[in-house]
């Protein structure tokens, strides 16, 4: 069994962040690795659409409508460039992809197993959750040469809870390089609040379902720090850290598995947020403190 060091949850409160080494055995590395390689088959073509290089506000829109339905699915986001104007594939199908979301770990098993485990639950118990649920959960491919990179942000933009509770695992399956674009960080940039949020927007006639309510902060690049990472770690994170990856630029690829824990307590749950719960599908709980 996991023993989270004392450190890590201090870790967690002075930087933001902590790592996990050897979380995942290397057989469950492979095993997930395994299913995530073959998710692109399962990719509906017709779904490819949405994604398609259109520029126009109706594109757009199918687009967040696409997103929004996925809070319970198991949803297929291609890379930009990787869908023409017709919905056919640019590149080979088994790099196409973005990433796949946002119900991995009630809709597939390999990936269930994983985000109700012991383990997650043990970290969770160590850091003081007292009623802890999966919100969501992805596999993000960052596949070589077209795995863009994801810009400066707190997941607390997209997951707002008051408190601020909720925390990101991130487990990559294949190490986690300069090269193939792993995680940066601004260290202690999680006490300083949340600096923007990604809400519904409450016009409902606009055409925008999803909007920002303040304009992108300005992250100096050098505070930064790079975390490369071996394959089967964890990567704890809170969620107002401002953290970034860049594209990959390498010939090997990145995959990760992630999923976010909120606390369902004395918390409140957004109802802002884009992901919201079915009503009669709350987000699965891990354990109750008693």
């Amino acid at each position: 069994s996991l023993s989270l060091s004392h450190s890590t949850s201090i870790q967690i409160r002075e930087d933001g962040f902590a790592v996990i080494d050897d979380f995942l055995t290397p057989e469950e590395v492979q095993d997930l690795l395994e299913v995530g390689q073959n998710l692109h088959k399962d990719a509906p073509k017709e779904e490819r659409k949405v994604f398609s290089a259109k520029a126009d506000s109706k594109s757009a829109q199918s687009r967040e409508q696409y997103f929004l339905d996925s809070a319970d699915k198991v949803r297929y986001f291609f890379e930009e460039g990787a869908v023409g104007e017709n919905g056919e594939l640019l590149v080979d199908p088994a790099i196409a992809l973005n990433k796949v979301g946002h119900a991995l770990h009630t809709e597939h098993p390999a990936f269930g197993d994983v985000t109700f485990s012991d383990r997650v639950k043990e970290v969770c118990w160590q850091l003081g959750f007292r009623r802890p649920a999966v919100a969501q959960s992805m596999y993000i491919f960052k596949n070589p040469g077209i795995g863009g990179e994801v810009k400066s942000h707190q997941d607390s933009t997209y997951l707002y809870t008051e408190p601020s509770t909720t925390i990101g695992f991130w487990i990559p399956l294949e190490d986690a390089t300069l090269q193939n674009g792993c995680l940066h960080f601004i260290k202690g940039s999680h006490k300083s609040g949340v600096h923007r949020r990604w809400i519904r927007n409450p016009d409902k006639n606009a055409d925008e379902l999803l909007i920002y309510d303040r304009p992108a902060p300005l992250y100096p690049q050098s505070n930064f720090v790079a975390v490369p990472v071996k394959a089967g770690s964890c990567v704890l994170i809170h969620s107002q850290a401002v953290h970034r990856s860049d594209a990959n630029k390498s010939d090997r690829s990145r995959h990760a598995y992630t999923f976010h824990v909120i606390e369902t307590e004395d918390c409140e749950y957004s109802k802002e947020n884009w992901l919201q719960p079915a009503d009669d599908r709350p987000f699965p709980v891990l354990y109750e403190r008693k």
